[in-house]
């Protein structure tokens, strides 16, 4: 079975993350770039926004949750999250960025990050993650599901043979498990424009990688 869904919607999405700080981010780029890296970020209660030209993930489930901590500010805070998990996922044309807001003497700071932007047809050049979790709150894209299985129990989702299920390692209390969920053998999202909040991968790969810093935000990878 296929289902195709072209428009936009508030609970799906992909991403890679990074901190709002220029030698962590630096270190974590160059270590990416270099192969395979285990990787888990997120940046202190403020979204990033991604932007790609196509993302093709297998065994993809999906389940809402809610992601907390403490703002930059260090004040508590809580949002709603759909967690999007992938076996794998190749990623094309990729554009990760973030603003570090009020920075002393300078103003707000763009960070932008690109890879996977040599072509789709090669994988090898495709920006590459296994065992990926995003948490994600916003998305644009024109997307393909098949073999999807809509309203399937959180508490139900695949946890063997080496596919997602709830993220491992999620308190009890983010995840409703008798709640609203779906799975599908592959989902394939083009013009992909998404915010998230954090992301978790056991493997991460970037060819092609850029990272630059911006004064100001036009460099972000798309506007509201």
């Amino acid at each position: 079975m296929k289902s195709q869904v072209r428009g936009g919607t508030r609970w799906k999405r992909f991403a890679v993350v990074m901190v709002p700080s220029v030698a962590a981010t630096a270190a974590i780029g160059v270590g990416l770039a270099q192969g395979a890296l285990a990787a888990s970020f997120a940046i202190s209660g403020q979204e990033f926004k991604v932007k790609a030209k196509s993302l093709e993930g297998y065994d993809f489930v999906q389940y809402g949750s809610v992601d907390g901590g403490k703002d930059l500010e260090g004040k508590p805070f809580a949002e709603p999250v759909a967690v999007s998990g992938f076996s794998r996922a190749y990623i094309t044309d990729m554009c990760q960025s973030v603003v570090t807001p009020k920075v002393p003497f300078v103003g707000d700071v763009t960070l932008q990050l690109t890879a996977g932007t040599e072509g789709s047809k090669d994988k090898d050049k495709r920006v590459y993650a296994e065992n990926i979790y995003l948490d994600v709150s916003s998305l644009k894209a024109d997307a393909e599901f098949k073999n999807i299985d809509i309203g399937v129990a959180a508490g139900a989702l695949p946890k063997s043979a080496g596919k997602p299920g709830i993220q491992p390692g999620t308190p009890e209390d983010r995840v409703n498990k008798a709640g609203f969920s779906q799975r599908a053998d592959e989902a394939v999202l083009n013009n992909v424009e998404q915010k998230a909040w954090a992301t978790t991968a056991a493997t991460f790969k970037l060819p092609n990688l850029s990272l630059s810093l911006h004064r100001g935000t036009s460099k972000e990878c798309f506007k509201d």
